[in-house]
């Protein structure tokens, strides 16, 4: 490199200022074309610019009003028919309920005579009563079904109370007498004072129930008594093969028909339309979907629109999500949510052309503002170039000047901290920070990070062996308690070799090196085996300890003999007590009488258990739930019964089976577990397990295991106490 006044000729130095120069040079001779360009060319690119804008913000526009809509209008849907299909579902839920009751009521021997009959009394007016009605010629006095209807009282009064959408329930009997229970009693008497006679079997709740034989909705239809606009819920009673007559509630709509109603706003509403295609609610005067009565009302899919026809058919049976349709000369955006229970769908209707208003609002505004941008260019334009010119001179000058001085300040630093660094790679010398390098920009954060650097690169390799010693020191102890956790819980099988009457296997899979999944099983007697799956919230070494902590509570307060939802009564109260942390786990358990198979069981909030009968497949049996044991002091569990046949098998699980998660977040699910048991079905349950297992790796791939995957499998043999020909091993289930 030679020197000219001073300045290194190639060095970086004289590339700086060669840099900084070009580069101003480039920016001005840029900007000088660019102006004289602008200039002829300005009103053609502000017009093509003007409508390449306007088309952009037109589509960005619709484009975005379409998505808004799409995601309102598709949500408030569902959520409106979630809302009525609840109702549907709430009140056949209580249809069924009030079905079993008579069926087991007059299941039962011997009969009941009351003292009298509850005829209805208008002084109860608002408040709900039991009352008789019967058809024409008929003495409700000589009726043998009445008295044992009667021993129903108390609990169709209960079930009256508690729902939140029955406003009344009744039986209709075979032979024409009615027992309901409703709050208004005023409204069954003719002017004379007179009960009117009701007309039992010829009702369409009776007749359409006992057509169908199982539970039916009515077509909408005027209360006998309040000419009120409803719907029935009815289900036929039969007792050993004979009718003994039809349960039914009435569900008021008129709270649906005055939503409904209100829903109309500038052009958008909702409306339902029933399984025959036809408008049954909508809001008066909407101008596209019209209501009509009885013989006049029509069939929407038969005006000889397809696309109609289409939406209507698809928001029968799913969401339709939002779709475009022409109805009357109009394009509206439907969306449509089936009411599976009954059968109708719930449609929000938008009228498409008020969605484009906020685009021609905008496309109007965009000219105003365009229009006077151009006016104040074109003043400012002149002014501009003369400043320019004297701006750029003084740009040259100055930037010269800079450069000059900056390339020197940075150069001369950069240069003694290379030498440094050279030497010190040849002789092992640290870098060490000097006054040259202290010059308060990024030369001196360089040089505090050289030194920073050199300093850190001894402190580390101190640390890495110190850290290496450590995890191995921890990989040690998180290896002994898992095998402090797999010896918890059972691991030899068979688990009890001199009890050839059931035969029990179980597994457990952690995701990590200790897991809060466990399972137990414990003779309580010679005739009762307890039987626990239970899942802690959390993972790793906090959920171990707390599922160690939960497994003794419950195995010691069942082997005190209490029932299992005393039991986890007495385990959710020790656990509350010292909960700091506010863990939780969900628990079902159960105790098996072996001699007949009969299973009492109590359930915190864990999965449903599933059972196969004898030469049968396997099904979800939908227990009651309790809340978890630790989530909140003084909580009562309820029991329930369920049988195990000789031949059956009850299978137990955690959620890590069904929330199986493969590489594109698709869960396993109940369906597949169920598939996969069936596979199973005549296999023991150690094999039974293991085809589980083996299904869910499948599904789930190169994926990790995100949770730990536990099972139980207990099958009752037959009386000779004979099992599979496979034989178990003696090895432990648990694989952590």
């Amino acid at each position: 490199m030679k020197k000219i006044f001073g300045l290194k000729v190639g060095g970086l130095q004289s590339k700086i200022l060669n840099l900084v120069l070009s580069f101003l040079l480039i920016t001005i001779a840029f900007w000088i074309g660019l102006s004289i360009y602008n200039n002829k060319a300005l009103a053609k690119v502000v017009d093509e610019a003007k409508a390449e804008q306007q088309q952009a913000i037109k589509d960005v526009s619709e484009n975005t009003m379409h998505q808004v809509i799409d995601s309102s209008m598709t949500k408030t849907n569902a959520l409106q028919a979630y809302l009525a299909e609840e109702m549907f579902q709430s009140l056949k839920k209580d249809i069924l309920t009030l079905r079993t009751l008579a069926e087991e009521t007059f299941a039962e021997e011997g009969t009941a005579t009351p003292d009298k009959y509850p005829l209805p009394d208008p002084s109860t007016d608002g408040q709900a009563t039991p009352q008789v009605l019967c058809e024409d010629g008929i003495d409700i006095t000589e009726s043998e079904l009445l008295p044992i209807a009667g021993k129903m009282t108390d609990a169709m009064m209960a079930m009256y109370k508690s729902s939140n959408y029955t406003t009344n329930c009744y039986i209709g009997l075979a032979d024409g007498t009615n027992l309901c229970i409703d709050n208004i009693a005023s409204n069954k008497f003719d002017e004379s004072g007179s009960i009117i006679n009701f007309p039992v079997r010829h009702r369409p709740w009776y007749t359409g129930a006992v057509e169908a034989g199982d539970v039916t909705f009515s077509e909408i239809m005027l209360d006998a008594y309040t000419g009120s606009s409803c719907i029935t819920c009815s289900a036929p009673v039969y007792v050993e093969g004979k009718l003994i007559g039809v349960v039914g509630i009435d569900l008021f709509l008129n709270d649906m028909a005055d939503y409904v109603s209100r829903s109309a706003s500038n052009g958008s509403f909702i409306c339902v339309i029933n399984e025959k295609g036809k408008i049954i609610f909508a809001p008066k005067d909407n101008g596209i979907f019209e209501v009509k009565l009885g013989e006049y009302s029509e069939d929407l899919r038969t005006l000889g629109n397809q696309e109609l026809t289409d939406f209507i058919n698809t928001a029968l049976k799913e969401s339709t999500g939002l779709r475009t349709v022409t109805v009357g000369g109009k394009e509206l955006y439907l969306t449509g949510t089936p009411l599976s229970t009954i059968g109708w769908a719930a449609v929000s209707v938008v009228d498409k052309e008020l969605t484009e208003q906020p685009t021609k609002l905008m496309l109007a505004e965009y000219d105003r503002i365009n229009d006077e941008s151009a006016k104040k260019y074109n003043d400012n334009a002149n002014t501009l170039k003369t400043q320019a010119f004297i701006v750029i001179a003084g740009i040259l000058i100055i930037g010269t000047a800079a450069a000059l001085f900056v390339a020197g300040r940075i150069v001369k630093p950069i240069e003694s901290m290379t030498t440094e660094i050279i030497e010190g790679g040849r002789s092992g010398k640290l870098f060490e920070m000097q006054d040259l390098y202290k010059t308060r920009d990024e030369i001196e954060v360089l040089a505090e990070s050289f030194d920073d650097l050199s300093k850190k690169t001894k402190q580390y390799i101190i640390d890495i062996t110190r850290i290496t010693k450590e995890k191995e020191r921890i990989g040690t102890e998180l290896e002994l308690a898992r095998k402090i956790q797999a010896d918890m819980v059972p691991n030899i099988y068979p688990a009890f070799p001199d009890r050839p009457e059931f035969d029990i296997y179980a597994s457990m899979n952690t995701a990590k090196e200790v897991g809060g999944d466990f399972y137990d099983f414990f003779l309580i007697d010679g005739d009762h085996l307890g039987m626990v799956m239970a899942d802690v919230s959390g993972k790793g070494v906090p959920a171990a300890l707390f599922m160690m902590m939960s497994k003794i509570l419950i195995n010691n307060f069942a082997m005190l003999g209490n029932s299992p939802a005393k039991t986890l009564e007495q385990a959710n109260h020790a656990i509350c007590q010292n909960n700091e942390e506010e863990m939780f786990v969900t628990v079902w358990f159960g105790v098996l009488e072996i001699s007949t198979g009969n299973i009492t069981a109590a359930n915190a909030g864990h999965e449903y258990p599933i059972i196969r009968k004898a030469n049968g497949e396997f099904e979800i049996f939908k227990d009651k739930h309790g809340f978890v044991l630790g989530g909140m002091e003084g909580l009562k569990y309820k029991e329930y019964e369920m049988h195990l046949e000789r031949g059956g098998m009850l299978f137990l699980y955690t959620d890590g089976v069904p929330e199986a998660t493969d590489k594109n977040n698709e869960m396993f699910g109940t369906d597949r577990l169920l598939e996969a048991l069936n596979r199973a079905r005549d296999m023991d349950p150690k094999d039974v397990l293991t085809e589980v297992k083996r299904s869910v790796d499948s599904f789930v791939g190169d994926a990790d295991q995100f949770d730990d995957i536990t099972m139980l499998a207990i099958s009752l043999q037959d009386g000779k106490g004979n099992k599979d020909s496979k034989e178990q091993n003696n090895e432990g289930s648990q694989q952590i």
